[in-house]
């Protein structure tokens, strides 16, 4: 059951609520949507993960619990086998142009073609790389972690409805 989108509720500090009064603004209403209740859950009870009645942990505790939890590690370990490979490959192309520009000029400044010099089109090549890096950086974030990431969004905002954030 999706109720709406979980970050609209969540502020930072003083973003979107009403002229500084710590206020929500006001949130479209979809007349379809169960009605959400009024007003804080008694102590020690609300709305939680078990459902009605169930212990209101902090959001501290919920977002630790999700962040030592399975699903986020394995949307971590995703990031991490793409991004640690790609930055150590864009470090080393990016200071083999910039040793090669300081201790090789005699090879850079060698023709490819005409006027080209091989400094001109390892300097484009860079420009290149940086736009494949972040068209594969985007596909492998839709394609590997992006549906995993947004359940867990839903859920950890299932999770701190009732809690005082």
């Amino acid at each position: 059951m999706r109720l709406g989108d979980p970050w609209y509720d969540a502020l930072a500090d003083g973003w979107g609520d009403l002229e500084g009064t710590g206020l929500p603004a006001e949130r479209p209403t979809d007349p379809a949507a169960p009605a959400v209740p009024e007003g804080p859950p008694a102590p020690g009870h609300g709305h939680g993960a078990a459902g009605h009645g169930a212990p209101v942990h902090s959001a501290a505790d919920i977002y630790g619990e999700v962040q030592r939890g399975p699903a986020f590690q394995e949307v971590r370990r995703r990031y991490r086998r793409f991004v640690v490979p790609a930055t150590v490959a864009f470090f080393v192309w990016y200071f083999a142009y910039v040793v090669a520009a300081t201790a090789a000029p005699e090879f850079m400044a060698r023709p490819v073609a005409g006027a080209v010099n091989v400094a001109m089109v390892a300097g484009l090549g860079q420009f290149l790389s940086t736009f494949l890096l972040t068209w594969a950086y985007a596909r492998h974030a839709r394609l590997h972690r992006d549906r995993a990431a947004l359940e867990l969004r839903w859920e950890t905002q299932e999770m701190t409805r009732g809690t005082d954030r």
